[in-house]
């Protein structure tokens, strides 16, 4: 099984997008995810996508550091988001 490394809106919000640019990139990936052949990507309640889409669409790469770091976010943000 592969692992896709994945992002979300709140992720790129730490990394200093601001919440309406950061939900957009996450809908232009969805997007591109689409164009691609993936229909799983259609889905309006999804808001996680492949962080290679999320490069694709900015134009840049993110390094390893940068996604572990986003990765700690991410886990913090779900668990504000369940209580």
């Amino acid at each position: 099984m592969v692992h896709v490394v994945t992002m979300t809106k709140h992720e790129l919000v730490a990394l200093g997008y601001g919440p309406w640019t950061s939900k957009d990139i996450i809908k232009r990936a969805k997007l591109l995810m689409v164009k691609k052949g993936c229909p799983y990507y259609k889905s309006q309640k999804l808001g996680r996508v492949p962080v290679t889409a999320v490069e694709e669409v900015l134009g840049l790469t993110l390094n390893a550091r940068t996604l572990s770091e986003l990765a700690k976010i991410g886990a913090s943000a779900s668990e504000e988001q369940s209580q």
